[in-house]
């Protein structure tokens, strides 16, 4: 069983930074991870992945130049680096697993999901 815990969200002015941290408990290092965010009244979407060394990574066009996914296998851990935030980057943050060593930006492709972070950023 795999347990992931999200921390780092909060309330940020636009063109703020955050930097959300995933800690997971249970396997780690040989599986991909990926971040969504669900904004209220929508359906929740892809935003970064990396695969499991941390080499290759995938991010959405709306973070594209702004978020920046890492990890450190060390620790158990994966972070997204969220700069020049928008009001519409507004959402809660989920990490979550990949079933394999890759990433993808289906949720289906996920098979263990955190219990979110918030963010807001004002404007």
């Amino acid at each position: 069983q795999v347990q992931l815990v999200e921390s780092g969200g909060g309330l940020v002015q636009a063109g703020g930074s955050l930097r959300l941290s995933c800690a997971a408990s249970g396997r780690f290092s040989n599986y991909g991870m990926g971040w969504f965010r669900q904004a209220p009244g929508k359906e929740r979407e892809f935003v970064a992945a990396i695969n499991w060394h941390g080499g290759g990574t995938h991010y959405a066009n709306s973070g594209k130049g702004r978020f920046t996914i890492s990890r450190n296998n060390a620790k158990n851990t994966v972070y997204l680096q969220m700069n020049s935030l928008k009001p519409e980057d507004t959402a809660v943050y989920f990490c979550a697993q990949s079933r394999t060593d890759t990433f993808g930006v289906r949720e289906r492709e996920y098979d263990y999901w955190g219990q979110g972070t918030q963010v807001t950023v004002s404007s």
